[in-house]
């Protein structure tokens, strides 16, 4: 049941981290806060369709 998804960086828009998530007990976009190392600083990263 779990899915590999793609998190994407808001500010730069780099696709920068790769994780599963369980499509049955989060069916919306995930969003987590993460390093982005082009920007060098956290910043909002959230899954890509």
């Amino acid at each position: 049941m779990r899915v590999l998804v793609k998190l994407v960086c808001t500010e730069c828009g780099e696709e920068n981290y790769y994780t599963t998530k369980n499509r049955r007990t989060m069916p919306d976009r995930m969003e987590m806060k993460k390093y982005c190392p082009r920007d060098r600083k956290h910043t909002l990263h959230r899954e890509k369709r």
